[in-house]
């Protein structure tokens, strides 16, 4: 366990070895969530986004050799929830 003091402006600076393991960087975002008992839970703020906006990021990045039929995309979906996915082509 860590203990840090809290400043008399109510503030805590966290340990680089804390931050990392929460995998943050500086400038990213830290979620605070309050338990009972007085307890918190902090986590790392993972973004969330749209469809759109992740398809928007892959465009022009992804090079296919052949478009996919809806066949083979739920293959590839099945073998991704089965733990089994390799690259596909």
């Amino acid at each position: 366990m860590v203990s840090q003091a809290v400043t008399v402006k109510g503030q805590v600076t966290l340990r680089r070895d804390l931050l990392q393991h929460l995998g943050i960087k500086p400038g990213e975002r830290i979620d605070f969530e309050k338990l009972p008992g007085g307890e918190l839970r902090i986590r790392a703020t993972r973004p969330t986004g749209t469809i759109d906006g992740f398809v928007h990021a892959l465009d022009g990045k992804v090079k296919m050799k052949k478009p996919l039929t809806i066949e083979e995309m739920n293959d590839i979906a099945a073998a991704g929830w089965a733990g089994q996915l390799n690259d596909h082509e």
